[in-house]
């Protein structure tokens, strides 16, 4: 306490006639500047968070911090900048190892393409005995319907829904019921991937779809797909073709990114609509008003519709293997690459099984296979519910990082 505040207290004293405890004093005085630097401390506190949150308001700002991320992605990180010259050099060094470990797995891609093209020639008797028998061109012998590995009464039941199938004037006629009735139209409408393809319109079409055949090429990589129908009253193709050019060469200026075989591109048969029965386009008609007259007219547009067999109109793509390809392209073809792979690796060789539903329970067990994972790691992550930052749509990535962090919430108690 100073001098003069000692004075101060000795004339107060006299004057009061009371004896005057400084003591008091001066643990109230301690007591009132503690609140005090409490109530500047939370308000320069909240302060800053209403400064903060202005700040991340300002579009400008957030533009600017985005552009920074966006700088920032793919760059390697200061650890690695921070190393001293001599250690760079060695990894440069690996990264040149690295290089040929990619070329060297370019081959190897190669040459499993080699070999589909090599055992795709010893399935091919076995998938045309199968469209023989789906279309009725045979009839197999007594000893090749021998199975026993199913129970006898899904096969009854099958057998009774094969029977409802064929119905006229409701007498069931056996006898005019030919090899496997819509074997294809089937296999499409149980597959969840083809089945958002195939509209109501296209289905009386892929009613005549009796095969579907796989054709690779060696060089340059690819594959084709024959997709075979009998005469119809929609067009006059009976074999409608897609065919996939491939490539297997790492990006010069990319190696780094080679996955294995990308697709190039990919081209579509001119299917040859009958007069009226082209199910990819439709006519709207709309009407237009005359600004100064005010007449009405009516107008007609041919505009593209939803359809199965738009898979035979992939977007154009240059044959310049070296040429950009736009991004909406690149997702188009992407998407379209997809349901040809799935066909050529699953649909084709496990025709069969599509048909009868068992390939489908297989897909199911799988699906179950990875609820179950995501419910363990929901699990997991419910112990950082209570963190603000904390993003859903990144949950794996957060469970992983925060394993071993103190809960945000904790540390502000402290």
């Amino acid at each position: 306490m100073s001098a003069r505040s000692s004075t101060f207290l000795k004339i107060v004293s006299q004057n009061s006639g009371t004896p005057f405890r400084s003591s008091a004093i001066v643990e109230n005085s301690e007591e009132d500047i503690e609140e005090v630097e409490e109530e500047e401390e939370g308000c320069d506190k909240l302060s800053k968070e209403k400064l903060q949150a202005a700040v991340l308001q300002n579009p400008r700002v957030m533009a600017a911090l985005q552009a920074r991320l966006d700088s920032m992605v793919g760059d390697p990180s200061g650890y690695i900048k921070s190393l001293p010259a001599a250690v760079q050099r060695r990894i440069k060094a690996l990264k040149n190892l690295q290089l040929e470990t990619t070329k060297i797995e370019a081959e190897f891609f190669k040459e499993v393409h080699v070999l589909e093209c090599k055992y795709q020639a010893k399935y091919q008797p076995f998938f045309e005995k199968r469209a023989k028998i789906t279309s009725g061109d045979y009839e197999p012998a007594d000893e090749e319907c021998v199975w026993t590995l199913d129970d006898d009464k899904e096969s009854e039941e099958l057998s009774e829904d094969m029977k409802n199938k064929v119905t006229i004037e409701g007498e069931t006629k056996e006898e005019d019921l030919k090899g496997v009735p819509e074997f294809w139209l089937t296999i499409f409408k149980n597959v969840e991937l083809l089945a958002d393809m195939v509209q109501d319109h296209d289905e009386p079409i892929l009613k005549h779809l009796v095969d579907i055949k796989v054709r690779y090429n060696e060089d340059p990589m690819g594959f084709v797909l024959d997709f075979h129908f009998t005469p119809n009253e929609f067009f006059e193709n009976t074999v409608l073709t897609k065919t996939y050019d491939m490539k297997c060469i790492p990006d010069e200026e990319d190696p780094f990114s080679f996955e294995g075989p990308e697709i190039h591109k990919c081209k579509g048969t001119t299917i040859d609509w009958k007069k009226g029965k082209n199910v990819t386009v439709k006519t709207i008609k709309k009407k237009q008003k005359h600004k100064s007259k005010g007449s009405v007219r009516t107008v007609s547009k041919t505009v593209q519709n939803d359809s199965f067999f738009n898979f035979f109109s992939p977007p154009a793509v240059s044959d310049d293997a070296d040429e950009e390809v736009d991004e909406d392209t690149r997702a188009l073809l992407t998407a379209d690459f997809e349901i040809g792979h799935y066909i050529r690796e699953s649909i084709v060789p496990r025709a069969t099984l599509y048909f009868t539903g068992d390939a489908l329970m297989e897909d199911d067990f799988d699906e179950e296979e990875e609820e179950e994972e995501g419910d363990e790691e929901g699990e997991e992550g419910e112990e950082e519910e209570e963190d603000p930052d904390f993003d859903p749509r990144k949950h794996a990535k957060a469970v992983r990082g925060q394993k071993g962090q103190a809960n945000p919430a904790e540390c502000k108690q402290q």
